[in-house]
């Protein structure tokens, strides 16, 4: 019998993973908020993947974190603010062998987990997929992407990778999962904040070509400082890349903000300031930009961490 997975969040990311792995035949239980989530979750008789304009429904079932049966396999899928104090609300169920898969956006919340949790072999992921709710319990499968697995400390692949292989989830295991956990932060940093400033889709950005060049250098400076020379290689071509290739989208942290959602500025340009003056590393727009989305947070009665 295979391990049971425990998926913890039910935003796109998680639903994306639960229904896929259920679809595969792989054991798996949705972990969700409380007891009025599960009540309404079992009403909506389980998770639901829309793929090609089909939607299909998956009975995954669901537990609250209070539940007293052990946990072997977790993957954290909630948002990375949420992520440090979720995964300590299942400490006590978790296996002495427990093995973690970190979904997270950005860098900083993936440390904090696994400090609280040295028993545990954390694994982080970097995902391209693109994923979006359309309603409770429901996600929409917007664009094939990838997602790279990696463990800093013990760069062996889990057996557990065939799992993913069934699910049909494409993915590739990283010996080298810092530098790509980097190079996403540094994309992102360079795009989310101005879609929120601009107002735009990420292809609006080409109308600001300048303010996009000026932030790569200073973010190239970065990461070349952090040790991570191969996530700073080509980066403005790399952030050019991606805006062309996504002109018609909506970036995530736009989305959060026009949503009225908390976004996660801590772990994606706060991080970025924060280390970069932990080096001591003078990086005036990167810091400029920083202040600009705060301000620009508070205007609209959002939180800035």
């Amino acid at each position: 019998m295979s391990t049971t997975w425990h998926v913890l969040g039910a935003g796109s990311l998680g639903t994306l993973w639960a229904t896929r792995l259920a679809r595969a035949g792989v054991p798996v239980k949705l972990i969700v908020r409380d007891a009025a989530r599960l009540e309404a979750y079992e009403a909506a008789g389980g998770l639901t993947l829309v793929e090609h304009g089909e939607a299909k429904c998956y009975p995954v079932p669901a537990e609250t974190p209070d539940n007293s049966e052990p946990i072997s396999r977790l993957l954290v899928a909630c948002k990375a603010y949420d992520a440090e104090k979720a995964v300590a609300q299942l400490a006590s169920r978790l296996a002495p062998d427990a093995e973690l898969i970190l979904l997270q956006n950005g860098l900083g919340s993936q440390d904090a987990v696994a400090t609280q949790l040295p028993q545990a072999r954390c694994i982080c992921a970097s995902s391209t997929e693109g994923a979006f709710r359309d309603g409770d319990w429901r996600v929409v499968f917007a664009g094939h992407g990838y997602t790279w697995l990696g463990d800093a400390g013990h760069p062996v692949a889990p057996i557990w990778l065939d799992d993913v292989s069934a699910a049909g989830i494409p993915h590739e295991w990283s010996t080298d999962i810092l530098t790509r956990l980097w190079r996403k932060l540094a994309l992102n940093c360079a795009i989310n904040p101005l879609t929120v400033l601009h107002d735009c889709r990420n292809g609006g950005l080409q109308e600001h070509h300048c303010e996009v060049a000026t932030l790569c250098v200073e973010l190239t400076e970065l990461l070349e400082r952090c040790g991570q020379p191969a996530a700073a290689e080509d980066l403005q071509q790399e952030v050019e890349r991606v805006i062309h290739a996504t002109a018609a989208n909506y970036s995530s942290m736009y989305q959060d903000v026009a949503n009225q959602r908390r976004t996660e500025i801590s772990y994606l340009l706060g991080h970025a300031c924060k280390v970069a003056a932990r080096h001591q590393l003078n990086l005036p727009h990167l810091n400029q930009l920083e202040q600009r989305l705060i301000t620009h947070l508070h205007s609209l009665g959002l939180p800035s961490d």
